[in-house]
C-alpha cells in the first residue's frame, strides 16, 4: 500500500489512478533500490541539502544578534581572515560583514565604546562557520562522487567477459561524510544556542535581562534558551560518530561494516534540532533590535526582522511561545529568512555564491 493524498490505497490503484504503469525494473536496478550503501548515500545528500539551508539561516541570525548586543563588526576584517587563509572562513566572513553593513545600531557605538572585544559567539563566527562550510564542501565533494560511482558487487566487464568480485559497496566513503555533516550541524546549532545565551544575559548583551522589559515579572526568553540548550545537548549525543563503529555479520565474511546507514539516518533528525535553536535565535535576536528603536539595524537585517515581526509580535508580556517559535522556525526550514536577504548574499556549499 502507498498514501495517494491523506488516502492508504495499493500502490497498483494509485498508479492507475495516476495514468501511471509500474516502472519495470531492469538488471540489478532493485538492488540498486534496496542496497545499504544506496540508501545511505540519499539519506546523508538529503541530510547535507538541509544543512546547508541551516547554515546560511544561522550566518543570518548570527549577524542579527551581533547587531542585537552592540557587537562589533571588526573581526569580521577580511585581512584577519586572509592571514589565516581558509576558504570557507574568508567567505563567511565577507557575508556576515554584508549583512550588518549600514546598520544604524553599528554606527551608533562606533566611537567610544568602552567594550575591548566581544565574547566568542560573536567574534569568532567566521572561524566556527567557515570550518562547517568547508567540510560541509567536503562532504559534498565526496556524495557527489559517490552518487555517481558504481558500487555493485560483483561487477560486470563485457568487453572482457569478466566478473570480478570486489568491495564497492563498503559505504566508508559515506560514513565519513555523513559523520562530518553531522559535526557541522552540531557546531552551528551550538554556536546559535551560545547566542541565544548571551542575548538574555544583561552583563554581556547590555539588554534586559531575558529580553523582557519587566524581568522580574515576565520570564522572557529564558525558557526558550533552556529549550535551545536541549536541542544542542541532545544534537551532541547524536554527533558522535557512527563510522568508528562496526560489528559482524554473516559468519565473519561481513566483518567490518561502515555504518552509513545509521549516521545517514540520523541528518535529518538534527537539522530539525538545530533549526529550532536558529529559530528561537531568530525570535531572540529580532527582540533585542527592537530595544534599539529608533536605530534600526542593516537594509538586509531589517528585511528579516520585518519578516519575523509579519508573524510574531514583539514580546511584551509573557504568552504560549509554541505558536511564535513555531512560525520562527518555518522562516528558517523553508528558506524564508535566506531569501529575505538574498542568496547570493551568503556562500553555497558548492563553493560559488548562488544567483
Amino acid at each position: 500500500d502507498v498514501f495517494a493524498g491523506d488516502r492508504r490505497v495499493p500502490a497498483a490503484q494509485a498508479l492507475a489512478d495516476a495514468g501511471l504503469g509500474p516502472l519495470v525494473l531492469g538488471a540489478k536496478e532493485g538492488l540498486a533500490l534496496l542496497n545499504g550503501t544506496q540508501f545511505s548515500t540519499a539519506y546523508a545528500l538529503a541530510g547535507l541539502f538541509e544543512a546547508e539551508n541551516l547554515f546560511g539561516a544561522a550566518l543570518v541570525t548570527g549577524a542579527l544578534s551581533t547587531d542585537a548586543a552592540r557587537g562589533s563588526d571588526a573581526p569580521f576584517d577580511p585581512r584577519i581572515h586572509r592571514l589565516r587563509g581558509h576558504k570557507g572562513q574568508i567567505e563567511a566572513a565577507d557575508s556576515l560583514r554584508r549583512l550588518m553593513a549600514g546598520s544604524a545600531i553599528r554606527a551608533s557605538h562606533l566611537v567610544g565604546d568602552e567594550r575591548v572585544q566581544d565574547p566568542y559567539c560573536l567574534r569568532c563566527q567566521p572561524q566556527v562557520m567557515g570550518a562547517a562550510l568547508d567540510i560541509l564542501r567536503q562532504a559534498a565533494t565526496t556524495l557527489a562522487i559517490e552518487a555517481n560511482g558504481v558500487t555493485d558487487n560483483p561487477l560486470i566487464f563485457p568487453e572482457t567477459g569478466e566478473a570480478l568480485s570486489g568491495g564497492n559497496f563498503h559505504a566508508e566513503p559515506v560514513a565519513f561524510a555523513a559523520d562530518i555533516i553531522a559535526l557541522a550541524i552540531c557546531e552551528i546549532g551550538s554556536l546559535a544556542e551560545r547566542r541565544v545565551a548571551m542575548l538574555v544575559d544583561p552583563a554581556l548583551s547590555g539588554l534586559p535581562a531575558f529580553l523582557t522589559p519587566k524581568p522580574g515579572l515576565n520570564s522572557g526568553f529564558m525558557i526558550p534558551q533552556v529549550t535551545a540548550a536541549a536541542l544542542v545537548s541532545e544534537n551532541k549525543q547524536r554527533a558522535y560518530p557512527a563510522s568508528v563503529d562496526s560489528i559482524p555479520t554473516s559468519a565473519n565474511q561481513e566483518d567490518h561494516v561502515s555504518m552509513a546507514a545509521h549516521g545517514a539516518r540520523r541528518l535529518l533528525g538534527m537539522v530539525e534540532n538545530a533549526c529550532g535553536v536558529v529559530g528561537i535565535e531568530l525570535l531572540a535576536a529580532a527582540q533585542g533590535c527592537d530595544f534599539h528603536r529608533p536605530l534600526a539595524t542593516s537594509k538586509s537585517l531589517e528585511a528579516v526582522r520585518g519578516l519575523v515581526r509579519r508573524d510574531v509580535p514583539h514580546l511584551d508580556n509573557d504568552r504560549y511561545f509554541h505558536p511564535d517559535l513555531a512560525k520562527a522556525i518555518a522562516l528558517v526550514t523553508s528558506g524564508g529568512i535566506v531569501d529575505a536577504v538574498g542568496r547570493h548574499v551568503l556562500p553555497a556549499i558548492e563553493g560559488r555564491t548562488s544567483s
